[in-house]
């Protein structure tokens, strides 16, 4: 494909007359995210797990923050062999918002030059926006993923956006990482481009479990969470109370719930007060070996969460052989299906009846973990990069 040559205000180099083609050519990519590491939030992850994918595939790649590092505040450092330029102000709380961010994307894609910008973006991305504007004032071809679901507040807010700076306009090519997720971006900018979807991408074979015998006295639940009130921590505690209460005494329900957050003392206090000692465990954050470990002592994966984009934690679950039960108007129907890879539920009380059914149908409950030991999601890697490549094509037809 074509390369920028130059990369100075308002020029473009020769135009990208070739397709991107999947593991073939060398394409020098920049990532945008406002959070990276050290912080290790959902985006975080999994920008951090494509780029690392593109490397092995061939690709030139680096990534744009507002993230202090560990050890450098500003400045690049290399982390999984990957250039990281930090992009920072001293800010309360370290937030990742820049009063210059344009100035300085544009700064930085001069010193390096890309043939693409993929830009990361959740609910709220001021970063990433800045450096959307950077991107198109230096006539780079831009891909924005929004990572997020757009509520009844962030919907109306880009709306008016747009009809203020017209940055539905601008070129870029929109996607999201679900149908979902992608409706409600439609919904709320009708005059957007076709949003693509670009699900978030797994490595299947690091979470395969070898299959267990279940426990016919005791259905073991996890669920791997941000202790916080977006992930509706309580709420799940509430669930499981209300599924004990349908089930009766046997058999026993024990939720792992593997995190930690703001709102953990409070969950806590909540489990004293209503004597769910013996119904919940708190593991605390785990790494990658720890959330196996418990995966590999679980029956049942609970989301709770009404507003996931996706589910990352839950395609990991599902990964591993384990039923995911979650509700309906979230991203992770994006590879669970009602009674095929799990239980899909409109309502908590449906949560709560879907884990009273598994607890108490062991057939069924051998029928959906036999499917996803079976069946691999479709979103591995290999098949995400492809998807990927396809996006930065129509990304760069569409410049």
């Amino acid at each position: 494909m074509g390369m920028h040559k130059d990369q100075g205000a308002g020029s473009r180099a020769d135009c990208h007359d070739r397709p991107i083609l999947s593991y073939g050519h060398r394409v020098r990519i920049a990532h945008v995210t406002d959070c990276y590491l050290p912080r290790t939030g959902g985006i975080e992850t999994q920008v951090r797990a494509l780029a690392m994918q593109q490397v092995a595939a061939g690709h030139d790649v680096r990534i744009l923050t507002a993230t202090p590092g560990t050890h450098i505040r500003s400045g690049v450092e290399v982390i999984d062999g990957i250039p990281i330029s930090r992009i920072t102000a001293r800010l309360p709380g370290d937030l990742p918002i820049h009063p210059r961010t344009r100035h300085h994307v544009v700064q930085a894609l001069r010193e390096h030059p890309v043939d693409i910008v993929h830009v990361h973006v959740g609910v709220i991305s001021p970063f990433a926006w800045g450096a959307i504007r950077a991107a198109r004032e230096l006539s780079i071809p831009t891909l924005v993923t929004v990572h997020g679901i757009w509520g009844p507040i962030a919907s109306p807010g880009y709306r008016l956006s747009d009809v203020v700076s017209k940055w539905s306009k601008w070129g870029v090519q929109v996607s999201a990482v679900s149908d979902i997720a992608a409706s409600k971006i439609a919904a709320a900018l009708p005059g957007l481009q076709d949003v693509l979807i670009l699900p978030n991408g797994i490595d299947p074979a690091s979470w395969k479990l070898p299959a267990r015998n279940h426990d016919a006295a005791t259905l073991n639940l996890v669920t791997v969470m941000r202790l916080a009130p977006r992930k509706r921590t309580l709420p799940l505690l509430k669930i499981i109370q209300a599924a004990q209460d349908r089930i009766g005494t046997n058999p026993h329900l024990l939720l792992r719930l593997v995190g930690d957050g703001p709102e953990r003392s409070r969950a806590e206090s909540f489990v004293r007060q209503h004597d769910l000692g013996s119904l919940v465990s708190f593991t605390g954050r785990l790494d990658h070996g720890g959330i196996r470990e418990v995966f590999a002592m679980s029956d049942v994966y609970v989301q709770p969460s009404i507003k996931e984009s996706f589910g990352l934690a839950a395609l990991e679950a599902r990964s591993s052989g384990l039923p995911v039960i979650a509700r309906s108007q979230t991203g992770t129907t994006q590879f669970i299906r009602d009674r095929c890879e799990g239980l899909l539920a409109a309502t908590d009380s449906g949560m709560a009846d879907a884990i009273a059914t598994l607890a108490k149908d062991r057939a069924l409950l051998a029928q959906l973990t036999e499917h996803n030991r079976e069946n691999a999601p479709e979103q591995s890697w290999p098949r995400v990069l492809i998807r990927v490549d396809e996006a930065y094509a129509r990304t760069l037809h569409l410049d």
